[in-house]
């Protein structure tokens, strides 16, 4: 249902959410009628809001002062635990804003403003820069980690409620404010995690602009408390909807949160798996006198189940040492390299993996007396990209990598131009201001808005609307 809600059309596709509203009603009994932790009234809101900012920002200047005390690392104890957190968050953070798509038809209602405003800046008002879907795909392609699809089902719920209520938005309106008023407040774990990933070399950007934009003065966290100030019923049963504004900021506790992802991270059972995957395919790609251990890789590799047996056996044939550098290892050589055999077998993500597997002692006791990597040419890649040459300093990641460019292929290039054209075409021939904002609003799904004429359209829809 996740991919079939990513992939839908604004005009088709009606069975789909219907069954995702009846998904969402099953999540909101899930949720269940806890004691409300949320301040009675949406006038306290305001107060409640900066007063979970200032806790949040005590937190972590804690964080700041026992990590310059010499504490380790609170969530990520290499950089392959953080792509592998990247890559466990994707199904979320490719779908991010998208419970407000749905109100975008109610543009002409003052009260929907803040939250439309807040939909428009999770876009980046059209700018590919700022475009937190686009910023996201760009890191993981980066790193990677883009194949997450296979992650267990649990991974896929925050994006699938996000989804739930961007097609839904008016039968759960009530619900879709408390949820926004939930993922809208400056988390603890965001700050932690911006910090951490730049000293891994990782660019922190895609959240250090959550940071700035959802600040509790200005940014969405405001927007969301006005929100619920504007939409809350003056007349009609104002206790009833606060407690489905409620029900709906419950929504945010459900499945594996940031935390729960980095703590499911085994290193071990990481490289396990990755090395399953590859035998399914790379069983009956070697020749006979391709032996390990005196049994040949094609019989390592016919049972998945085998491959933790088959780096003991490399590491007993003297392929990598467990606790030193990799990159002076036989086995390295045949993944990076001038002429390394294995090229491209591995992706930048799995390479990390491995990396830091071999990197890492095998044994608590060995923690003590082997360093974590042994030479100096294995600790400056330890903050950047496995192999290659110079690394960025561990507090300035390079942010190169994200900027968005038009496809370097002529025939793309022009494909695109000939589609941002054809949209100005019809846009100009639209016979009212709500026809054009018809045409834009259908570009600006979740599906859509992060593609050429997605952003085209949100940058218009952005001068219409302001």
């Amino acid at each position: 249902m996740y991919l079939a809600l990513c992939e839908r059309d604004i005009e088709a596709g009606a069975a789909e959410a219907d069954t995702a509203a009846q998904w969402l009603r099953g999540q909101l009994d899930a949720a269940g009628p806890t004691r409300s932790t949320l301040p009675q009234g949406a006038d306290a809101f305001a107060a409640w809001s900066v007063a979970h900012h200032d806790l949040v920002g005590v937190q972590y200047k804690q964080y700041l002062g026992q990590r310059k005390a010499g504490a380790p690392r609170r969530f990520f104890s290499n950089k392959a635990h953080a792509l592998y957190f990247l890559k466990g968050v994707a199904p979320t953070k490719l779908v991010d804003g998208a419970w407000l798509f749905g109100l975008l038809k109610h543009w002409e209602q003052g009260a929907m403003r803040p939250l439309i405003t807040t939909y428009l800046e999770e876009l980046g008002n059209g700018v590919p820069e700022k475009n937190h879907v686009v910023l996201f795909q760009q890191l993981i392609d980066a790193h990677g980690c883009a194949q997450w699809q296979s992650l267990p089902e649990e991974s896929f719920v925050q994006g699938l409620i996000q989804l739930a209520l961007a097609y839904n938005a008016d039968q759960f309106l009530p619900e879709l404010i408390g949820y926004n008023l939930g993922y809208e407040q400056l988390p603890l774990h965001l700050l932690i995690t911006a910090y951490e990933l730049n000293e891994l070399g990782i660019d922190p950007y895609y959240f250090t602009l959550h940071v700035t934009v959802d600040n509790a003065d200005s940014g969405h966290a405001r927007k969301a408390w006005e929100a619920l100030h504007k939409l809350t019923p003056q007349v009609g049963d104002s206790a009833a909807f606060m407690r489905r504004v409620e029900a709906g900021y419950r929504l945010n506790d459900l499945s594996v949160g940031t935390e729960a992802v980095i703590a499911s991270f085994d290193l071990h059972a990481e490289l396990v798996g990755i090395l399953g995957a590859k035998s399914a395919v790379g069983k009956n790609m070697h020749s006979d006198y391709c032996k390990v251990g005196g049994r040949s890789l094609n019989d390592w590799m016919g049972d998945r189940g085998q491959m933790p047996g088959l780096l003991a056996a490399l590491e007993a044939q003297g392929w990598f040492t467990r606790g030193q550098a990799p990159e002076d290892s036989r086995f390295w050589a045949l993944i990076q390299g001038d002429h390394a055999q294995m090229f491209g077998v591995f992706s930048a993500y799995e390479q990390q993996v491995l990396h830091d597997w071999i990197a890492t002692p095998p044994h608590p006791w060995a923690a003590a007396v082997l360093p974590r990597v042994a030479s100096h040419r294995a600790q400056q890649r330890a903050a950047g990209a496995i192999g290659g040459t110079a690394r960025r300093p561990r507090d300035r990641a390079e942010r190169g990598i994200l900027r968005h460019r038009f496809p370097d292929d002529a025939h793309a290039r022009e494909t695109i131009d000939c589609e941002l054209r054809l949209l100005e075409a019809k846009l100009a021939a639209a016979g009212s201001k709500e026809e054009a904002v018809a045409m834009l609003t259908a570009l600006m799904s979740p599906a859509k808005h992060h593609s050429a004429a997605g952003l085209m359209a949100t940058r218009v829809f952005s001068r219409l609307f302001n």
